[in-house]
């Protein structure tokens, strides 16, 4: 999990990679309220490579209706790093965690109708699906798909937690932190 000393340096990695930005309150608020939900992957010398920051959804709380869900606010791999599976293990340890603490049924995000290579990390590997579309969601009125996954073992995925598995995309040195032990990406 990522921790209150990394919250600078995800703040500049979403500089980095997204257009859109937020302010260190808003990182300390979601560090604040749901610490399991971050995470961050370190290179080998520390320095955070990506991170995922989500929510839990409590914004029909107490309606009929609602269903506990959890939401990815962003998530974000150095150029230098993607394509080496980063992100989807930031995915599902966040997954993991909100449908295991907070009893989460799906999870939404959103993501640029332009940005093909979220959406296929969504889509096809993350299992998400197109919920709705939001016209004009971002500051510069492109639009979003809203995309929702719900639970499902192979969807969520198996906690990562064996240090010793083998996955041929994964970059050598990188580390998935979750504050008590590192879990090395171990390339082939």
């Amino acid at each position: 999990m990522a921790t209150c000393d990394d919250l600078i340096s995800m703040q500049a990695t979403n500089l980095w990679c997204l257009p859109e930005n937020y302010q260190m309150k808003y990182f300390f608020y979601h560090v604040l309220s749901w610490p399991q939900l971050l995470w961050v992957a370190q290179d080998h010398n520390g320095k955070i490579v990506g991170y995922v920051l989500a929510k839990m959804d409590d914004e029909n709380e107490g309606k009929p209706d609602h269903k506990p869900h959890g939401h990815i606010t962003s998530l974000a791999v150095l150029r230098t790093h993607r394509k080496r599976g980063i992100a989807t293990r930031l995915m599902q340890n966040s997954q993991r965690e909100m449908k295991d603490i907070f009893g989460a049924e799906f999870v939404s995000l959103h993501v640029r109708r332009s940005n093909r290579a979220a959406f296929h990390l969504y889509n096809e590997t993350l299992k998400y699906d197109i919920h709705d579309v939001e016209k004009g969601y971002y500051a510069d009125g492109e639009d979003a798909y809203d995309m929702r996954c719900n639970y499902s073992e192979e969807q969520v995925g198996k906690p990562v937690v064996d240090s010793d598995d083998e996955d041929e995309n994964e970059e050598e040195g990188a580390i998935l932190t979750d504050g008590m032990e590192s879990l090395a990406i171990k390339a082939s």
